[in-house]
Parts: C-alpha cells; sequence; structure tokens
C-alpha cells in the first residue's frame, strides 16, 4: 500500500484533476477531501470502454490515502476496473436547494469530489476482510462487531478494489441566491431550502426474538448526529 501522507496537506491539483468550471469552487486539501469522502454514503466509479462509458453505484471507505471500493465479484465494471484501465470515482452530498428570483439562477449547494487513476483489486485475505470491516464501519459504525463475520464463500463472491488519493480534488457551492441585480426588486421568494439526511425509526426483522433490542448504534446513527 501507499505510503501515507499528512492528511491536512494541499496537494497542486493535476491537469486533470484541476476545477476548469467555476474554479473559486474548487478545494485540493486532503481536509476537505477526506471529510467529504467520509460523510459520503455513496459512490459512483465509471471508465471508458470503446468510446463507451460505464458508471455504477457502489459504497466506498477511506483508509488513509486510499479508497476502498466494495462490489459483487459478478460486477461487470469492477472486474474492467480490476484490469487497471483508468477510472474515475466520485461522490456527492446535496445541502440545499438555492430558489433564485430567475430560472436561470437556481442552483444547488453541494459538496462533491472527483477521485482519478487506476485500481488495484485487493486479493490478499487479511487485507479483504480489513476493507469490508472498513466499508461496513463507515454505512453503519458499530455493526461489524455484532454481525457473523463473512466466510470464504462470501469473500470469493465479493471483490474489493483499492484506489490511492493521489488525484483528487473537491467542489463545493453554499450561500444564498446570486440573482441579476435587475431582478433582486421583483415580488418573489428567493432563498436556500436546506437538505440534510436523516435516518428513520428502525424496523425490526420478523423473526428477531423479542428480548434481542435495536442496537444503539443503529439507534443514534452517525447521520442522525448534528
Amino acid at each position: 500500500m501507499a505510503e501515507l501522507r499528512d492528511p491536512q496537506s494541499r496537494r497542486d491539483p493535476t491537469a486533470r484533476s484541476r476545477v476548469r468550471r467555476l474554479p473559486e469552487r474548487g478545494a485540493y486539501d486532503r481536509a476537505t477531501i477526506d471529510a467529504i469522502l467520509d460523510e459520503a454514503m455513496i459512490c459512483h466509479v465509471g471508465f471508458v470502454e470503446d468510446g463507451q462509458p460505464y458508471v455504477i453505484p457502489t459504497i466506498h471507505a477511506r483508509d488513509g490515502d486510499q479508497l476502498y471500493l466494495h462490489g459483487s465479484s459478478a460486477s461487470r465494471t469492477l472486474r474492467e476496473l480490476a484490469g487497471g484501465i483508468p477510472m474515475c470515482v466520485t461522490v456527492t452530498i446535496l445541502d440545499g436547494l438555492v430558489l433564485a428570483r430567475s430560472a436561470f439562477h437556481h442552483s444547488m449547494n453541494y459538496r462533491s469530489v472527483v477521485v482519478l487513476g487506476t485500481a488495484v483489486e485487493v486479493e490478499d485475505r487479511s487485507e479483504q476482510v480489513r476493507a469490508m470491516e472498513m466499508i461496513s464501519e463507515h454505512v453503519a459504525p458499530g455493526r461489524w462487531a455484532e454481525a457473523r463475520q463473512p466466510d470464504d464463500r462470501e469473500i470469493r463472491q465479493t471483490k474489493i478494489l483499492r484506489i490511492a488519493l493521489d488525484e483528487a480534488s473537491a467542489k463545493m457551492r453554499s450561500g444564498g441566491p446570486k440573482d441579476d441585480e435587475e431582478d433582486l426588486a421583483l415580488p418573489v421568494w428567493a432563498g436556500v431550502l436546506p437538505f440534510r439526511l436523516v435516518p428513520q425509526e428502525p424496523t425490526t426483522d420478523d423473526g428477531v426474538p423479542a428480548e434481542i433490542t435495536v442496537p444503539h448504534y443503529v439507534i443514534h446513527h452517525r447521520l442522525g448526529a448534528s
């Protein structure tokens, strides 16, 4: 695995990772990039083959300078990516709808990350299990220690990829609408409708004995934290 670097360090963007559209929204420091990757629940991975783009959603977890990606060993996309072809990983967190006075200036507040590079398939058994644990804990902290651990058959049915965060950038928008001066006097409400992903009431599966209560880590899931 690659040597870990200072997560607070700012890296100069590459020609590919530099934010070109509205560059003032770009960020290249690892603290910003890591925070977005760690909060996002879903990522999308993609590549181009014979001029045809392929993109699929999956789940991920960050381990220092590395990002683990998880999926089925039967996944065509993950099999192709395991061959070392150039790929892209993206995550996006929607923070709100920005409603302007004019239709043209409507927007969204968001935080996003793009990671470019090539992936390596994780084949070492101990690293596979560690990656599965990290992905499980990323989605539901506390669950791994309570659930049954994956057996050999389940590990064979799972494909884990690892991509370094050497070429990554963040892009964000925050704040209110940016209307044209001549539209500010229009009798139209303008502002921001904030969004936040909030866990709902858990539902217990049929067959769970009555004496087994909902775990504290489910009731107090990290997404419910303010």
